[in-house]
């Protein structure tokens, strides 16, 4: 297998937290990522998604803080428009940490360092996957449980229902950022999180902060 490249490049959204084995389509029209994807599909297809920090509208046409770790996304479907727009299905397939940023191009790279997180959902028992469905289910509302018992129809390994939770659950993007990170710890994590939702919607919102995330 060949090894992943050390340097590559990122493209750093507001709203998006990537994770691995999920596909997002992306419509990419600014310049500076249109030359971005035409290197990409000239070599391995990965581009590096980052969730931006702070003020970042200040300085978005320059380069704004990032966190410090985000998940590559393989282009598995590309769309070239005649104006030199591109559409793209980016699949999520691994965490990786920011160790320097590469700044000799139109848009941002980084030499980065792989997280190689195993299958993170694989030490928990089944009565906590018990939890964790009725949990999301719950937090779904009207249609949580018809959702949560498709995904465990499609037979997928925990590790992916825990990602596709972990993306397509109502939570702010700081709440994903903080899923990501937690790498080997997600599943008891988004637990926690889904209890503190719950907890918080059924006080009016009283609760400030989410759970604690300190290892």
């Amino acid at each position: 297998m060949t090894s992943p490249p050390l340097i590559i490049p990122l493209f750093p959204l507001p709203n998006l937290v990537l994770f691995p084995g999920i596909v997002v389509p992306l419509h990419i029209f600014e310049p500076r990522y249109r030359a971005m994807v035409s290197d990409a599909r000239q070599t391995d297809n990965l581009i590096g998604m980052t969730l931006l920090k702070g003020d970042w509208q200040e300085n978005y046409y320059g380069y704004p803080e990032i966190y410090g770790v985000g998940c590559a996304g393989r282009i598995v479907k590309l769309e070239e428009l005649s104006d030199g727009r591109f559409n793209l299905l980016l699949q999520g397939i691994a965490e990786f940490r920011v160790e320097q940023e590469i700044r000799n191009r139109a848009y941002r790279q980084a030499r980065v360092q792989w997280c190689g997180s195993r299958q993170q959902s694989a030490d928990f028992s089944e009565d906590k996957w018990a939890e964790m469905c009725r949990l999301a289910a719950e937090l779904m509302g009207k249609e949580g449980e018809q959702i949560v018992s498709s995904l465990l129809e499609l037979k997928l390994s925990g590790w992916q229902v825990v990602n596709f939770l972990c993306y397509h659950l109502d939570f702010e993007p700081l709440e994903k950022q903080a899923l990501l990170e937690a790498l080997d710890q997600r599943a008891p994590y988004l637990q926690d999180l889904l209890a503190f939702k719950l907890q918080e919607r059924r006080t009016g919102g009283g609760h400030k902060g989410g759970p604690n995330l300190a290892q």
